[in-house]
């Protein structure tokens, strides 16, 4: 199988080879942008890059603008890089269509992570059903089976179970489930994804064990060995 290609975007040759070491490590084709005009030209000369990591502060054309100009021609998946954590920059970056940000610094491991979460969900988001651990879930009929009976889960339970097997293995804060499954329109209590995640695991049965929770920070999703 030909190896899947990113293109890393950052005007600091520093960073780059950092990012780029770690996703060689894990098989990955890398191709490097040193600012906004150059990513925009890699990208559209090479139409099999399976994923952007994109820094926003940039020389000649930031992240943003990038961003805004492959959107108009691809769903690509974007993650950004950004040393600002402000909550106005992350919410310009969801609606630009950004599938991950991450702010500097960050651990290379955790970035490595991510982008193979991505990617999983870039790929789940093709597959109509998804078969893992003796769940068999159908995104089309919002149907879920466990090991062949079928189990009766309300819509956000659904989205809610679809999130953490498209993000198998991936540590999941309560933040982060709420901003993709509830998306920002929500505002209550992060505590929300507790209860659902009690009524999921219950309608699980003993399939509920593969949701781990992560004390004082969220879950994870895993299918025991």
């Amino acid at each position: 199988m030909d190896k899947l290609k990113i293109l890393v975007v950052d005007d600091e040759s520093r960073m780059r080879k950092l990012v780029k070491d770690f996703l060689i490590k894990k098989d990955f084709d890398v191709l490097e942008a040193e600012n906004g005009e150059q990513a925009v030209d890699i990208f559209f000369e090479n139409k099999e890059i399976a994923l952007i990591i994109l820094d926003v502060m940039m020389p000649k054309m930031d992240g943003w603008q990038v961003c805004r100009e492959i959107r108009q021609y691809s769903k690509v998946p974007i993650i950004m890089l950004t040393a600002k954590s402000e909550e106005k920059d992350e919410l310009l970056g969801f609606d630009l269509g950004v599938d991950e940000y991450i702010s500097k610094p960050f651990s290379p491991k955790i970035l490595v992570a991510r982008v193979e979460a991505v990617l999983r969900r870039a790929n789940a988001l093709d597959e109509d059903v998804i078969e893992i651990g003796g769940i068999v879930l159908d995104k089309a009929a919002h149907q879920v089976q466990i090991d062949g009976n079928a189990i009766d889960l309300s819509f956000k339970e659904f989205e809610l179970l679809t999130y953490f097997v498209t993000n198998k293995g991936v540590a999941l804060s309560r933040e982060k489930i709420l901003n993709n499954v509830w998306n920002y329109d929500y505002f209550g209590d992060a505590r929300t994804i507790d209860t659902h995640v009690k009524k999921l695991r219950s309608k699980m049965g003993e399939k509920g064990d593969y949701i781990k929770t992560i004390w004082g920070m969220g879950y994870k999703f895993e299918v025991n060995a």
